[in-house]
């Protein structure tokens, strides 16, 4: 092959790998609701 080639696919190559290197991962953390608690019964006229 010639020279160009080769130089036209080892750039090809590198940029592959880097573009892969490159990626990370994200995550969400998701916080859950908070419990609420029901009512109490405090008296008929409270």
């Amino acid at each position: 092959m010639s020279k160009s080639i080769k130089l036209v696919a080892m750039v090809t190559l590198l940029a592959a790998v880097a573009a892969c290197a490159a990626q990370e991962e994200e995550f969400v953390v998701v916080e859950p609701e908070p419990i609420t608690t029901e009512p109490v019964y405090t008296g008929k006229y409270k």
